[in-house]
């Protein structure tokens, strides 16, 4: 096989991957969508995006370098980089035609190469996503109140939340956030800077009355994200799809609200930080561990590290020291995925399903099953 036709074949194989993400945007990001798919047909072609992407032609699905390239083009917009662009971005008031969209993209991506491989090549897809705090919030409702019943106690558990794959940590304040039902009631805190059309079909199983009281968070990433700096917070806008300006303005009032409540987040990888973490045991307290749309992205080395070290911390629990694993991930369900909020609890031995919603959180629908 010559130089030329390797390049061509790892290019058809990355082009591949720009259309899946493209398909994965279909009836929610038009914009998105066409780009990618414009720009998997320039890969085809060997055009301006096989430059940029050169170095990144072997990544994994997992990796999703469709979507890192989308957000590195609209990092570009957001930093007034790229003026004729700009016009069919919502996030910066403009309006999508579709049909010019590449012609008027093409002067930007040649003029930026350098730099849009460059960042392609340093970062990693952070949506960071805030709306899956209301799945989260009715979860920790739920285990809460499980655990305390498992405990013969009359009222819920206090909880420390870890985060596993935290990005900038905007998730990590739940407590602080306002829940709106489709009946008006505001669930959290209802003057919250932040508050979320939670869009619930049907209701969690706990009784929303009580108050959720967190006593404890921490947070870890492989790339974390300062959301106190202009440059995070581009960082993490740069992954919402432009023409997704409800999705925007939930990060922009995620943002606000981060920084009246600033929680840090290490730089460390999974297994080693939550050993770390559980190591210090907290009576009367329910440890969650939590992680969101972040386990196509763990290694396998790590997954298994990460079992063996919460498997150890599960086998120490006590009904007044509980621990919980609470996670929103996709799961396969016949040809497709579905993102699913999955419950166990230990020592009381509860394993559950609370059922399914959209990846960015909402909606969602509560439906209670066995995790098998």
């Amino acid at each position: 096989m010559t130089r030329d036709s390797a390049a061509t074949s790892v290019n058809t194989v990355l082009a591949e991957l720009f259309a899946a993400a493209a398909h994965g945007c279909r009836d929610r990001s038009p914009l998105t969508q066409r780009l990618l798919n414009d720009a998997a047909e320039d890969l085809r072609l060997g055009g301006v995006t096989a430059r940029i992407m050169a170095g990144s032609e072997r990544d994994r699905e997992g990796s999703v370098p469709g979507l890192r390239f989308a957000g590195a083009v609209h990092r570009l917009v957001l930093e007034g980089r790229a003026p004729e662009l700009a016009k069919h971005y919502p996030s910066v008031g403009g309006q999508p035609h579709l049909p010019t969209l590449w012609e008027d993209a093409l002067p930007a991506l040649k003029a930026h190469a350098d730099l849009l491989r460059y960042r392609i090549g340093a970062t990693v897809v952070q949506t960071n996503e805030p709306g899956r705090s209301a799945p989260l919030y009715g979860g920790l409702m739920v285990a809460a109140q499980e655990a305390a019943k498992a405990a013969n106690r009359h009222v819920p558990f206090c909880v420390r939340l870890l985060e596993v794959g935290a990005s900038g940590g905007l998730n990590l304040r739940p407590h602080h956030v306002g829940y709106r039902l489709d009946d008006g009631t505001v669930l959290g805190d209802p003057d919250s800077l932040l508050v979320l059309d939670a869009e619930w079909t049907g209701r969690p199983p706990a009784d929303l009355g009580h108050r959720l009281r967190v006593v404890g968070r921490a947070g870890c990433d492989l790339n974390p994200v300062d959301v106190s700096t202009e440059d995070g917070r581009l960082h993490l806008s740069s992954f919402v799809w432009a023409d997704q300006l409800g999705r925007w303005n939930r990060l922009r009032d995620a943002l606000d609200l981060a920084a009246t409540d600033p929680v840090k987040v290490d730089r460390s990888a999974g297994p080693e930080w939550l050993a770390k973490q559980l190591a210090r045991v907290e009576r009367d307290v329910l440890t969650v561990v939590w992680h969101s749309v972040v386990w196509q992205y763990v290694s396998p080395a790590d997954r298994a590290m990460g079992r063996a070290v919460l498997a150890d911390a599960a086998a120490k629990a006590t009904p007044t020291t509980p621990l919980a694993l609470l996670v929103f991930e996709p799961r396969r369900a016949d040809d497709t995925y579905r993102f699913e909020l999955l419950l166990k609890l230990w020592p009381a031995g509860i394993s559950l399903n609370l059922g399914y919603g959209e990846g960015h959180g909402t909606p969602f629908t509560w439906n209670v099953t066995p995790w098998e």
